[in-house]
């Protein structure tokens, strides 16, 4: 099946635009591509960016782990590095302060007709892309590559079976919701 999907290049571009609109449509929906929900975050007075978040990484390390299991899904980790985190992060970082959303929810709040995110998300978007490809020969010779990381799973990392550490995870963040749920503002 995997297979099929793999030399399916219409499937796939088709697959990745309706998981992209059906993203953004759940954006939405929690409520992520409102500007005074990711400050409230960022001002630590509304917590439904968090949750959501823990709440997704909850049911994708499970949904992963199940895919996996049952040989429907292939991990295929890929070279990281320090330098390229730290571009990667400076450019998130200027972005979500000055406009106030990132990458994910500035799509989803141009998908619902944020004038905000309209103007200068989509600027900003062209313009970040458009200074990082300017300046992509600079940046992959002296920092991209800087600080290399072999591609391992997190299992692999830490030498655990992946079921334990996934359990692990979900008591972990399981317990985290509750509290947040619990005693945050």
């Amino acid at each position: 099946m995997l297979d099929r999907l793999h030399k399916n290049t219409r499937l796939q571009l088709t697959l990745g635009l309706v998981m992209g609109v059906l993203f953004g449509v759940l954006l939405q929906k929690g409520g992520l591509t409102h500007y005074d929900v990711v400050l409230g975050q960022l001002l630590f007075r509304d917590w439904t960016v968090v949750k959501i978040m823990l709440s997704a990484i909850i049911v994708g390390s499970v949904g992963i782990l199940v895919l996996k299991q049952f040989d429907l899904a292939r991990l295929h980790p890929k070279p990281a590095s320090l330098g390229g985190s730290a571009i990667g992060g400076l450019i998130f970082g200027v972005g979500l302060a000055t406009l106030g959303y990132c990458p994910g929810t500035v799509t989803g709040a141009m998908g619902q007709g944020s004038y905000d995110a309209l103007t200068g998300g989509f600027f900003g978007i062209l313009l970040g892309a458009g200074l990082f490809a300017h300046f992509y020969p600079m940046l992959d010779k002296h920092i991209l590559n800087r600080g290399r990381i072999k591609p391992k799973t997190f299992p692999e990392w830490l030498g655990v079976a992946p079921w334990k550490l996934v359990l692990a995870l979900v008591l972990v963040l399981g317990l985290l919701l509750w509290l947040i749920q619990s005693f945050a503002p």
